[in-house]
């Protein structure tokens, strides 16, 4: 009986490392579909991007920056008015992998200060790697999306013209 229970437990247990590797391997898992065209390239994984020109974090799972306003840490879609003309394309982006780096932001300003003013990031929009095929096929989709809607505008008014005219050779007995 004793052994049956002992061979019982080993096998839960086992269960439930299993388990738990799967949620692990699933958190870590690649993500470059949900990091916007602006990241930078070269990471397959990233939770958060350290914004050192600002000082503030967006956070990739959430689509959320997070900044210190009024002495506490705001998690919101937009960045403050204050910085609403930063821009996102162009400033230099830290991935931090860490649960939470705002806790940690004396650190992350140390050790990021350097990177203030920097604008030599190349980003996942500017990027031809096959890995980031989604973001510059989208674009290219959204692109071809305004030049047929462009061409369907023009045809439109073409067709517009065409009833005018034949609606006056009409009125003038013209036909």
């Amino acid at each position: 009986m004793k052994k049956l229970i002992y061979l019982l437990a080993v096998l839960v247990s086992c269960g439930l490392v299993k388990v738990s590797y799967a949620q692990v391997r699933i958190s870590l898992g690649a993500n470059i579909n949900y990091q916007p065209d602006w990241g930078p390239v070269g990471y397959d994984h990233a939770d958060y991007y350290y914004l050192p020109d600002i000082d503030a974090y967006y956070s990739i799972p959430d689509h959320q920056y997070v900044y210190y306003r009024d002495n506490r840490w705001v998690h919101a879609t937009d960045l403050p008015p204050a910085y609403a003309g930063y821009d996102l394309y162009h400033g230099y982006k830290v991935v931090v992998n860490e649960r939470d780096p705002w806790l940690h932001a004396d650190i992350y300003r140390s050790r990021y200060a350097r990177y203030k003013g920097r604008h030599d990031q190349v980003i996942i929009r500017d990027s031809r790697d096959e890995k980031y095929r989604n973001h510059w096929v989208k674009k290219e989709m959204k692109e071809e999306e305004k030049g047929d809607k462009k061409e369907m505008k023009q045809d439109a008014k073409a067709d517009k013209k065409e009833i005018k005219r034949e609606e006056k050779e009409e009125k003038h007995g013209d036909y």
